[in-house]
């Protein structure tokens, strides 16, 4: 290193000269850097970052439905792992990524260095935005549903996304006007402020549009729930040991699915047609090389013959696995198939509601399972019945049993009407049925913030894959009287808006004092 190379280091300092080095690699401040196209680079950036964390914001509120992503690879695959959560993990180090190199950005304008943002980041900008775009545009084409969830997550979250906007335009507008006052043109200073109010203007006002079910005066009561396939997290799914743990949250039902093996015997099992049996079971193993595409091709016994634990031990299908005790990983890895009469024993048992899916429904399968439910002696008023195939029948022999509806347009005009609806289908549905005096089960729900929103929006039960975490909440997660809130995000504006006003005049004061040191500087700057 010469003597004018040390110079310019000590007189720029280690900081400065690493945030150099990171943003363009080079680590001497050369006087030929050539800037062109900064400014488009710059608001290249600035998109990609936008897109990249909405891209974050869609995969951590879509994380509810995430086994729809694994289970859809599953049949393509043929390996079950949880291929959502790598798709979370990409997703976050892209978008934290293309957040800390905005902010060495504003960090480089503030300190007045030169944005030559080295060719390798703009390729990996590039390859980001790419992939943002392919998955909104996978997501739009194959998942499109997930944009209602997307949507509810909006309701959960836009208080708290209106304040963070407000706290980030109040740090950047120090940037800003500073950039304002750098400005060499008129025309430059007025887009610089042009563009900035009216990016405040819409976040101040976007208070006006926010509608969520939290934001109310009385809170209703906390919804019930129903174990989805029992407590699939903490034990292998549609198993025994699955609804003991179930049991453990207080749920008020079991959900499971029944199918029929080949002598007529109801068991549980949720996967169906090609390869039912793989997922869940060491069918394999067992049965090697035998074709398997439908429950009937197995009788009771050779389905007893098959372990439905050791898959949940191997795949670790939630990364819950080392949560677990010893005694219940070894449990686990002994359950077996259940059949519906040793379900509905175990119900019976424990005073629980028992809500079912048949996944070959056609008179003979709804007829058996019927006759081994009246069979069993349980409570008929444990029984929510949900299969449409031969209803009438049941209602006729078995009146006390609870008819639950899968839509609003199947229901009949009864004492009282139980719908059960998975929770993205209240777009058709909508929060609505509540003044129609209606109860309504809302499934598919395994996340905090769903079941707060939910709650808030008066379900009377959910069904969920979550117990253990849901089972504990003693509140949503959030709720405030619509006066309390408005207080808050005025009173908020206002603080920040007065001090961004402190801001822009201190700044133009300080423009003033130091404007001959400003004019000696020879490395040029962004001119927005």
């Amino acid at each position: 290193m010469n003597c004018e190379e040390s110079t310019m280091w000590s007189r720029d300092g280690i900081f400065r000269t690493c945030l150099r080095g990171i943003y363009s690699c080079s680590w001497k401040r050369s006087r030929e850097i050539k800037q062109k196209h900064v400014c488009c680079w710059f608001s290249f950036l600035l998109l990609v970052t936008v897109l990249s964390l909405g891209w974050m914001y869609i995969c951590f509120a879509a994380y509810n439905d995430h086994d729809d992503v694994n289970w859809k690879a599953f049949k393509t695959l043929s390996v079950w792992v949880n291929w959502y959560m790598i798709v979370v993990i990409l997703s976050a180090v892209l978008a934290s990524y293309c957040l800390l190199f905005l902010v060495f950005s504003l960090v480089h304008i503030s300190m007045k260095e030169p944005l030559a943002l080295h060719w390798l980041h703009k390729v990996l900008f590039m390859v980001g935005l790419v992939i943002v775009v392919l998955g909104i545009s996978g997501m739009s084409h194959y998942w499109k549903e997930e944009w209602f969830t997307i949507y509810l997550s909006l309701q959960a979250t836009a208080p708290f996304l209106h304040l963070g906007a407000v706290g980030a335009l109040t740090i950047i507008s120090w940037i800003v006007f500073q950039s304002y006052y750098r400005a060499q043109s008129s025309v430059s200073k007025v887009s610089i402020i042009g563009v900035f109010m009216a990016v405040l203007v819409i976040v101040f006002l976007s208070p006006l549009l926010i509608r969520s079910p939290c934001l109310i005066d009385k809170l209703p009561p906390k919804p019930r729930l129903v174990g989805h396939r029992g407590a699939p997290v903490l034990a292998p799914e549609n198993t025994i040991m699955s609804f003991n743990k179930s049991v453990e949250c207080s749920v008020e039902a079991f959900e499971t699915d029944v199918q029929l093996s080949k002598d007529k015997v109801p068991f549980l099992m949720h996967d169906h047609g090609e390869r039912f049996l793989q997922r869940t079971t060491n069918v394999d193993v067992v049965f090697p090389n035998r074709t398997y595409n439908r429950s009937s091709d197995f009788t009771w016994e050779e389905l007893q013959k098959l372990n439905a634990g050791e898959w949940f031990i191997k795949t670790n299908p939630f990364w819950s696995v080392s949560s677990l005790s010893e005694k219940d990983k070894a449990l686990a890895r002994e359950q077996k198939i259940p059949s519906l009469e040793q379900l509905l024993q175990f119900a019976k048992e424990h005073n629980t509601s028992l809500i079912f899916d048949l996944k070959n429904e056609d008179e003979d399968v709804c007829n058996i399972t019927f006759r081994t439910i009246q069979n069993s002696n349980i409570s008929h008023n444990l029984i929510w019945w949900l299969p449409s195939m031969c209803r009438q029948n049941v209602k006729k022999h078995a009146p006390d049993f609870r008819q639950v509806y899968s839509n609003a347009s199947s229901m009949k005009l009864e004492y009282w009407q139980f719908l059960n609806v998975k929770y993205n289908a209240l777009k058709t549905e909508g929060f609505r049925l509540l003044d129609k005096n209606m109860t309504f089960n809302v499934w598919g729900v395994n996340e905090r913030w769903l079941f707060s929103l939910l709650w808030c929006a008066g379900a009377g039960s959910v069904t969920t894959n979550t117990c253990h975490i849901l089972k504990d909440m003693s509140q949503p997660d959030w709720h405030l009287a619509p006066y309390v809130y408005n207080i808050i995000w005025i009173t908020t504006e206002v603080v920040s808006l007065l001090v961004m006003l402190t801001l822009f005049f201190v700044q133009g004061k300080a423009r003033n004092q130091i404007f001959v040191l400003e004019s000696e500087r020879t490395v040029p700057l962004l001119d927005f």
